[in-house]
Formats: C-alpha cells, sequence, structure tokens
C-alpha cells in the first residue's frame, strides 16, 4: 500500500515506492528491496530500499553501529543478505556475484595498501587481480597517479606515505579495472580536516573525469554535505532519504543555542514566556524558533538571568537525524562491531 512519506514523495509501506525491479526512466546502478542482514545476537540491516541512479554521489549518514558498513558489504557481495534482493551494475547481488565484483571498486574503511610495495607495483598487482592486459595496466596506472598527484611518488614504498596520500592511492586502485560504481566505506576516517577536503576535491574530480557513481558511507555531517542524495540510516533502517537541502527543509525553523548562569531558571521562563521548551545539551541550550534572528533580542530582553552567549544557526543534518529520532548522531555514536 502507497504512503506518503514525511518529504512528500509517493512511498511504500516498507519506505521506497513499490517494485521488484529497477524503475524506468534514468539508469539506476544500484536497486535494493528489503535488503536485510540478521546475526545471532540481532539484526543489523532491517529490510532497506535503495535506488542510486548512475552518476550520483550518494552518501549513507549515520552513526557507528547503524548498519552502513554491513549494507555495503552486502551490496559488495563481501556478505549475503539474509532477505531481500538487490541489484549492482545490473547484476544481482546474490546470483551473479562475480558480475557484479567486475564493475565495482571498494575502498575499505582500514587500508588494505601493501605498505612494502611502491604506489606502481600496488595499482598493477590490483590490475593483474582484475584480469587488467598489462599494457592497458600500465597505460591507466599512469593516468590514475597523476589524477592523484602522486605521479612523483610512483616507485615510493607505500610505507613512506602519509595518512591523505595513501587514502588516495586506494581511491584510485579502486579504479583500475574502470568500474561503474565505487563504494567507499568511511573514506577520511582518522583524517585532519584539512586532509579530508583534500580529498573530497580528488573524490569530486575523479567523478566529474571517470563519470562514476560514488557510494559511500560516512558518521560526518560536513561529509555528507558534499553528496547529491543521503540516506540517514539509524538501527539498521533508513529514517530518511533525499538531498540534504531537502531534508533539511524538513526542519524549517532556525536552531538557538544559548549559555547562561541558571539553566534551569532560564528553561523554565522560556517555557513560561514563550512556550518553548529548552533542550539540555552539555554546557548549554537550545530552541526551534521560526526566525532566529529576530527572536534573540526579545529572549535576551525577557530573560532576567545572566546570558553568556548566543549562537544561532540554519538546521543541520544533525538537526535532520534528531528530529527522527531524538537523539544527535554524536549521542549515538558506538563500536561500529558488526554492523
Amino acid at each position: 500500500m502507497a504512503t506518503r512519506s514525511p518529504l512528500g514523495e509517493s512511498r511504500s509501506a516498507s519506505g521506497i515506492e513499490d517494485a521488484e525491479s529497477p524503475p524506468s526512466g534514468a539508469s539506476t546502478v544500484i536497486h535494493a528491496r528489503g535488503l536485510a542482514k540478521s546475526y545471532p545476537e540481532g539484526p543489523a540491516v532491517r529490510g532497506i530500499d535503495l535506488t542510486v541512479p548512475a552518476g550520483q554521489t550518494f552518501g549513507f549518514l549515520g552513526p557507528n553501529g547503524a548498519g552502513k558498513t554491513t549494507t555495503i558489504a552486502m551490496l559488495c557481495t563481501l556478505t549475503a543478505p539474509s532477505a531481500g534482493r538487490a541489484r549492482v551494475a545490473g547484476h544481482d547481488v546474490t546470483t551473479d556475484a562475480h558480475q557484479v565484483r567486475r564493475h565495482i571498486g571498494l575502498v575499505f574503511q582500514d587500508t588494505t595498501l601493501d605498505q612494502g610495495l611502491t604506489a606502481w607495483e600496488n595499482l598493477r598487482f590490483h590490475a593483474r587481480l582484475h584480469g587488467v592486459p598489462a599494457s592497458t595496466a600500465r597505460t591507466r596506472a599512469r593516468e590514475l597517479l597523476d589524477l592523484a598527484g602522486l605521479s612523483h611518488r610512483r616507485d615510493s614504498l607505500v610505507g613512506t606515505f602519509s595518512g591523505g596520500m595513501k587514502r588516495r592511492l586506494e581511491i584510485v586502485r579502486g579504479l583500475m579495472h574502470r568500474p561503474r560504481v565505487l563504494f567507499l566505506d568511511e573514506p577520511t576516517i582518522g583524517l585532519d580536516p584539512q586532509t579530508r577536503a583534500q580529498i573530497w576535491d580528488h573524490l569530486h574530480r575523479l567523478r566529474r573525469q571517470e563519470g562514476i557513481t560514488l557510494f559511500l558511507t560516512t558518521h560526518y555531517l560536513d561529509e555528507a554535505e558534499h553528496c547529491d542524495r543521503i540516506a540517514i540510516i539509524d538501527d539498521g533502517q533508513i529514517i530518511a532519504e533525499d538531498t540534504p537541502e531537502a531534508l533539511k527543509t524538513v526542519i524549517g525553523a532556525d536552531r538557538v543555542e544559548l549559555r547562561t548562569n541558571d539553566d534551569r531558571a532560564a528553561t523554565a521562563q522560556l517555557r513560561d514566556r514563550f512556550g518553548l521548551d529548552a533542550v539540555a545539551d552539555g554546557d548549554s541550550l537550545w530552541l526551534r524558533v521560526e526566525d532566529g534572528a529576530a527572536f534573540v533580542p526579545r529572549m535576551c530582553a525577557a530573560l532576567t538571568v545572566a546570558i553568556r552567549s548566543v549562537t544561532v544557526t540554519r538546521p543541520s543534518l544533525d538537526d535532520v537525524f534528531f528530529h527522527y529520532t531524538g537523539r544527535t548522531i554524536r549521542e549515538t555514536d558506538q563500536p561500529e562491531a558488526r554492523r
């Protein structure tokens, strides 16, 4: 039975439009229905639906332990689904796993580069595993090292590379056999903000020049902003899916955060004088109002407690997560374990 989602899209009772096969129209490179994975200790992924058009950067956003890594493992044929179906690049992940692997690249959360080989040797070895002819592999390796800005280090041992250099090499290694989809599991985890920004510049350039689809998992909110479309996952279920901007319009109101000398009194006064319930968050309070810039002067005039600071921000993806779950992504972070 079809229903309307909070974002105004036609959805089935399971979350996305009713269909067993990929929708017509724009080329679809990933299509999953009811995809689930359970372990003896419990479910990790609970019947999710996904449709990813070719050429998009699609983000899977959620806290550690939400089921992101398990989902990517099923789509990449590393683990079999307990239920449901999925097709990647036109091939079924269960019955045609070999063909799926021919059309995908995968960058794991932890590095899998051979530290004792050079950058050039790592790329050539990967090409041989995928059956790329030697002459083609040489040309391709030169192209990708240049694209990664690593041509000058092609003969250096990978063990001497910085974290950012290793990540760039690992990303282009996944493109040696010209896949249609590149899966990236937490591609910038453990990197400093500047290096993360450089990796994203690199990913944007790769997508433009290679014309591929990027499917990535992340728990970094700023990273999800780079995506054309994102699905937010929590406890193995997709709770929202749209463009980052469209998801934030669900929230609508501004976030006002304040620090006072008496949060309990401030909370009571905000409720009494404005009918607003403030949320305690560490050493600050926050609340939602339609026009933060207009509200703050009235609030400052009305409160009798000393206000140490006030900030007004537009809705964020963390706000979207809070809207659907009652928690922030930071609050729900836990070891990823088997999920």
